[in-house]
């Protein structure tokens, strides 16, 4: 989707408006249309506030239909059928299109059980999330009352609204939708960063084939150019960070057993907040490391 401003979407008409803003919420540009009435908008904040608001004091049955124009996740036939682009996006964005039979099964099973209790699709966020996740977040949701899921999922589907929008449309604020996953590796061997050091980062999966994230390399300050995962939530689960310290020691020079003690070092942690800031730092030797949760 081409990115638009919030001047241009302040100054031109109810109609290019609407047109704009018609998929922030699935199939529902209603929305956008009640919200077009409180131009111009200040930010990117307030034009969300206004979209949100346009859902709160929708009626019962109308907010039932937005619920209802959602997919089923990873189901095949919808996708064969045809997705918006951005729920296509969103779900090949946690490789819902990449599934296992495994993880196929288990998706097709809480799917069905869901929709059976509820009578309406299981919506999640799924830009916050890992496939893991979300399969927890199905068993976790399903003994709930009928009342309180369509409370859960109007709330997943402005969480969903927030994040096309703020890819959507460019304002002098931004919506607090963006997490951040970065690391910073210390040589305490000869107390200054580690420089050069190889970094693999791998979303474990249960069910499925865990995934390589990103690969890079640390520069002159022990840190990435780039944070790890950024410019995006974090999606929620567990991951390993792999440090390929043995070939920065033997680059160095520094004495060492062969093979050496330490070569690859994996770090396994979890991530909780997608919008948060989680920093796992190492702290290396030769011969022992150290890591904490920092921030």
């Amino acid at each position: 989707m081409s990115q638009k401003t919030l001047a241009d979407l302040n100054a031109c008409s109810k109609d290019d408006f609407v047109a704009a803003l018609a998929n922030i919420f699935e199939y529902s540009p209603w929305i956008a249309e009640q919200a077009a009435s409180a131009r111009p908008f200040a930010g990117v904040t307030s034009l969300f506030e206004a979209m949100k608001a346009a859902v709160d004091r929708a009626a019962p049955e109308l907010r039932l239909a937005l619920i209802k124009a959602h997919p089923d996740l990873a189901d095949k036939t919808q996708r064969a059928a045809g997705l918006t682009a951005e729920s296509d996006a969103e779900q090949n964005s946690v490789g819902l299109d990449r599934l296992s039979d495994a993880e196929y099964q288990a998706f097709e099973r809480v799917n069905n059980a869901y929709r059976s209790k509820f009578g309406f699709p299981y919506i999640v966020c799924v830009r916050r999330h890992t496939r893991d996740s979300i399969l927890r977040d199905f068993e976790r949701r399903l003994p709930n009352d009928v009342r309180s899921e369509m409370q859960r999922s109007i709330a997943e589907i402005c969480r969903i609204a927030a994040l096309r929008l703020d890819q959507l449309v460019a304002g002098d604020d931004r919506l607090h939708v963006q997490g951040r996953l970065s690391t910073h590796v210390l040589d305490t061997h000869s107390g200054k960063p580690a420089a050069g050091i190889r970094i693999e980062l791998v979303e474990l999966s249960e069910l499925g084939l865990s995934r390589v994230v990103t690969r890079t390399i640390t520069n002159s300050d022990g840190r990435t150019d780039q944070p790890l995962i950024g410019g995006r939530p974090v999606p929620i689960g567990r991951y390993e960070l792999n440090f390929s310290v043995g070939r920065y020691f033997a680059a160095r020079q520094v004495p060492m057993s062969d093979p050496p003690f330490l070569d690859q070092i994996p770090l396994r942690f979890a991530v909780s907040e997608p919008e948060g800031h989680l920093h796992v730092p190492l702290l290396v030797t030769p011969w022992s490391y150290a890591t904490y949760r920092g921030s």
